[in-house]
């Protein structure tokens, strides 16, 4: 025990070593893929320069999941699994403080997050095997066999539900609420958990979300870190083998999400706020992470607002005219069609003329696409920066992850700067003309003092 302890003590100093040591190479580590015999699916790269592990735990349990009049569900759940752990055998129960004490005696972090596709699990431990054995016996137990006291229930739902009421004080928050109701329709992705969705959650229902959602077969397991292929086989095996297996019968499909509505016509929205700063969002639904047009839209897109204060939008509506500090957009692609969006904040009585600018600066970016130095400046800032994309294990995960999330192939890594560099003003154009109509779009603007 005294050695756990001992080697624990020094986790920090490995943790914070880990963000540093940028390794030029790992680029082009390859990823190795396998499926266990319960059907969970691993992605693991080794790099053995620090004694560490991280692995990612995803499953097909998002915020898409949840059901409309529940609202919030997956986050309450998620929320909810680090309140305290059931007795198992001879283990006995542990509460939230207990469960915090017992990872912080290991000198490894365990925790749940919700996006609006994936519920994940984030482990991550030094590799000294009696610390990583018990680091992934604990966190087995928290992915299994979670408490859900009721008590702590009712205490997060209250938190959660004034921070709710205090947001809608927000002008962000009441014109982000609008924008995604505009753009996504009925879709899942334009839900938000309210105070009255949030009184329909109690914990008998994220048990059954739990039960319904969670197992083995289901589970994309990403791991980086100083650890060989057998040793990672293992780790996820002992970390998956509370969860309810298949028994045999396969791993059933879960029920299919209706698609994001194209939106037919234009929608102006425009809401009344005592606001120092007017809101101004415009936009659609835009594209799926799996559109064959992804790298040319994040080109295109990085050229006319992505850039940082390099780009379109920025000269015309800030250094030309002086109407914003700032203006970008963005996609947001998913397993569905994330919004497209252009986002400013001005001064009140300029909020018209600020949408104006945008939109024409939008509506002229699309029509004619970059120009030659506009699309070489980006490759240029895109490829120069790509190192730091997995300058550690931490973002090397994440990009592994999105590699397993999205199934694309393992060698995605190795190609990216190449398939940037391969694009040309034309196909940019192009694909930013089909994904984008600008004449089909959803604008709000929120606190305009005409």
């Amino acid at each position: 025990m005294r050695k756990v302890k001992n080697i624990a003590a020094s986790a920090w100093l490995v943790g914070a070593l880990a963000g540093f040591g940028m390794n030029s190479a790992w680029a082009i580590l390859p990823i190795q893929h396998w499926t266990q015999p319960s059907g969970a699916q691993v992605w693991l790269v080794e790099s053995p320069n620090i004694p560490m592990v991280d692995v990612q735990v995803m499953f097909d349990a998002g915020a898409r999941r949840d059901p409309q009049e529940q609202a919030g569900l997956s986050t309450a759940v998620s929320m909810m699994l680090d309140k305290g752990v059931k007795a198992e055998g001879k283990l006995p129960a542990l509460d939230e403080n207990a469960l915090g004490e017992a990872w912080a005696d290991l000198g490894a972090s365990f925790g749940a997050s919700v996006d609006r596709d994936s519920f994940e699990f984030s482990l991550r431990s030094l590799t000294e095997p009696e610390l990583l054995q018990r680091s992934v016996e604990l966190a087995s137990r928290q992915m299994a066999n979670p408490s859900w006291p009721e008590q702590i229930w009712q205490r997060e739902r209250a938190r959660w539900t004034a921070a709710i009421a205090e947001s809608n004080t927000r002008p962000g928050t009441v014109a982000g609420k609008a924008y995604a109701q505009a753009v996504y329709g009925a879709h899942p992705y334009g839900q938000r958990a309210t105070a009255e969705s949030l009184q329909r959650v109690d914990t008998k229902a994220m048990q059954n979300f739990y039960r319904d959602m969670f197992q083995a077969c289901r589970a994309k397991v990403s791991v980086v870190g100083a650890v060989d292929r057998a040793q990672a086989d293992t780790l996820v095996q002992q970390l998956l083998s509370r969860l309810p297996k298949d028994d045999g019968k396969g791993c059933a499909p879960l029920p299919a999400v209706q698609e994001v509505p194209v939106l037919e016509a234009a929608k102006d929205i425009r809401i009344p706020f005592a606001s120092a700063q007017a809101q101004v969002l415009i936009g659609q639904p835009g594209i799926k992470r799996n559109d064959p047009d992804f790298f040319a839209l994040l080109v295109g897109n990085h050229i006319l607002g992505g850039g940082g204060l390099v780009s379109r939008l920025m000269e015309e509506v800030r250094e030309k005219r002086g109407l914003t500090y700032g203006v970008s957009s963005s996609f947001s692609p998913g397993l569905h069609a994330g919004a497209f969006t252009v986002g400013l904040q001005t001064r009140p009585d300029q909020a018209e003329q600020a949408r104006q600018v945008a939109h024409e600066t939008l509506k002229k970016f699309i029509a004619e696409g970059p120009t030659e130095q506009e699309l070489r400046d980006a490759k240029d800032n895109l490829v120069g920066s790509f190192a730091l994309r997995i300058d550690s294990n931490r973002k090397l995960l994440a990009n592994v992850a999105n590699i397993a999330w999205n199934d694309l192939p393992l060698d995605y890594l190795d190609h990216w700067t190449d398939r940037i560099e391969a694009l040309t003003v034309d196909e940019v154009r192009s694909a930013m003309q089909r994904a984008i109509q600008p004449d089909r779009m959803v604008t709000v603007v929120l606190g305009e003092k005409k």
